[in-house]
């Protein structure tokens, strides 16, 4: 059954030019049909079951449209004609439905001609090969065809034997680019056989602290590692019973890992992992004590099964993935105690250095996964990472002037990121703030947590109403400057764009998002909506009320008009929308 869009005919024949009227109600919903793949995904099938390369074609002479459909055999040049276009305009909206492989367009053309909807098709099919042909033998033509970046350019009268011979080279074009996307499987092979090494990988930089917080639970689904949010501590075990060049081998620290992966017994996610010239051992949980308890049982038992005597250092517990390198970095000072306490036995940096702290303030990480949180968190994540942080506090009973240093720190990066968006410092602390918070008005910590994730909650509400009332402020610009200029034919995107000095995506999606439909789309309504006006209130003539509006073409603003109110120009006047 053949269907049919704006007047124009996909995977069919469309009625001829001029012929057009309105679908019945009932086929409504075939006006929006589904979105096929992108350009070089082969959708449509022939006869034998093989998918078929997407052809559209263009061409305002019906009877050479009709040739070419009737004339090429398609199907067993590996393509199926998708649908067909008599004018440039036209194409370009059937081209975002069917998303072809290959336009074949003629050049002279009303509206739109074949040149212009070659170098528009760039934009937005840049994968789409393109065919021009015309009935002109115009250098000019070809050098602008080339420029573009066009297939083929044939002259008229068209021969099927020449269309097939094209249709053919343009096949084994896309057959290549098939063939190299199909590659990617091959790569995608070698990179699932690369995984263990990636893995390892991905454990060091963890340890080292080289994964951006934000990034590591990504990172470790691409991966396929389970890694819970939660605490976690780290511990470093050392070969000490073997000369130095022994210990280094990894062939030994191998050993060592599989030994601690089939005896670990705890209660909690485990993994280990080679990290420099030990082997890492991270667990998820806080039970310091039952964990040391642990340690203690395996180096015993490696003593006994491998006979390699084992010094482990263990750090502090963090809070969080991202905080991970701190514990790392105490059990690798829990190592270093070693030539004071001796070796072969369980250190741990919390029983060696009582008053330690693991961080002791706001470093780059945290100050980013603040800013993260404020400026796109939810309020619960806001509310988690502050808290997160006041129990950083807790754990290391840090002393009064620790405290006020880690709240400084902390009201300084809310500073920043107030002034950055443009927002009051009083909106965000409230009348009379000076930049300074002194500890001495917080009661407890609880106070203190309570304080933060109000001034965050805060800062996040007052810093998202700043984004909105910005995108509000920018599209009204934007269609204050369309009531001034509808008027001008070369009225677009870049236009205004350059006008707001913003960038034309950027600024197709804002106003689509504030309006509710594109850019076109906004400015065809006012330039329809202001002729409709000047024909019910002026006695202008239907030209120059199309030049009026921003239209050169009269023909093609009466096609317009049509479309919107569903009678021509003249009967509008006339009476038929009074």
């Amino acid at each position: 059954m053949l269907e049919r869009w704006s007047g124009i005919w996909y995977n069919g024949r469309e009625s001829g030019h001029g012929k057009r009227s309105a679908p019945p109600a009932r086929e409504t919903a075939s006006l929006t049909p589904e979105k096929p793949a992108g350009p070089g995904q082969r959708t449509e099938k022939g006869a034998d079951g093989m998918e078929r390369y997407r052809v559209l074609l263009v061409d305002d002479e019906e009877e050479i449209r009709a040739g070419i459909s009737r004339k090429i055999d398609w199907d067993s040049l590996g393509f199926t004609l998708a649908g067909e276009a008599d004018n440039g305009e036209e194409a370009l909206e059937l081209a975002e439905l069917v998303r072809p492989d290959v336009v074949l367009t003629d050049i002279k053309m009303p509206f739109m001609d074949g040149l212009e909807l070659c170098r528009r098709l760039k934009r937005v099919l840049p994968a789409a090969k393109t065919v021009v042909f015309s009935g002109f033998d115009d250098f000019e033509y070809a050098r602008q065809a080339v420029g573009m970046g066009v297939s083929e350019y044939i002259m008229k009268p068209i021969n099927a034997q020449e269309m097939s011979g094209v249709l053919l080279r343009l096949k084994d074009q896309l057959d290549q680019q098939q063939a190299e996307r199909r590659d990617m499987e091959s790569l995608r092979r070698r990179y699932e056989e690369s995984l263990p090494v990636l893995r390892e990988l991905f454990y060091t930089r963890l340890l080292d602290g080289q994964v951006r917080a934000e990034q590591i639970g990504d990172r470790a689904a691409r991966y396929e590692i389970q890694m819970p949010e939660g605490p976690w501590t780290v511990a470093l075990f050392d070969v000490d019973s073997l000369e130095e060049a022994e210990q280094r081998d990894e062939l030994l620290l191998l050993s060592v890992q599989g030994f601690l992966t089939k005896y670990a017994s705890l209660d909690c996610v485990v993994r280990t992992v080679l990290y420099n010239d030990s082997v890492a051992l991270l667990a998820q949980t806080d039970q310091t004590y039952t964990l040391l308890e642990e340690l203690e049982r395996l180096r015993a038992l490696a003593l006994n099964y491998l006979g390699l005597e084992l010094t482990v250092g263990v750090g502090l517990s963090c809070a969080t993935l991202g905080e991970l390198r701190q514990s790392t970095e105490g059990a690798r000072s829990a190592l270093d105690y070693r030539v004071l306490m001796g070796g072969g036995r369980v250190l741990y940096i919390g029983d060696i250095e009582p008053g330690t702290s693991a961080e002791l303030s706001l470093d780059e990480d945290d100050q980013r996964e603040l800013a993260n949180a404020v400026k796109l968190g939810t309020a619960e994540q806001v509310e988690e990472l502050v808290c997160s942080l006041i129990e950083r506090l807790r754990k290391h009973r840090m002393d009064l002037a620790q405290c006020s240093l880690f709240l400084l720190e902390l009201t300084t990066a809310l500073i920043r990121l107030a002034r950055a968006g443009d927002v009051e410092l009083e909106a965000v602390f409230g009348p009379g703030f000076t930049g300074v918070m002194p500890i001495s008005q917080f009661r407890s910590l609880d106070e203190l947590e309570h304080w933060c994730v109000d001034r965050c909650l805060n800062l996040r509400e007052l810093l998202g109403r700043q984004r909105s009332d910005s995108a509000w402020r920018t599209v009204e610009r934007a269609k204050h400057y369309i009531g001034q200029h509808y008027a001008d034919s070369e009225l677009s995107v870049e236009s205004v764009c350059t006008h707001l000095h913003l960038s034309p995506a950027y600024f197709s999606t804002l106003f689509k998002r504030e309006e509710g439909m594109s850019f076109i789309a906004y400015v065809t309504n006012v330039r329809m909506e202001r002729a409709a006006q000047l024909l019910l209130e002026s006695d202008d003539k239907t030209y120059l009320i199309a030049e009026k509006t921003g239209y050169t073409d009269p023909n093609y603003f009466s096609y317009v008009f049509k479309r919107r109110f569903g009678i021509s120009p003249s009967k509008y006047r006339a009476g038929g929308e009074r």
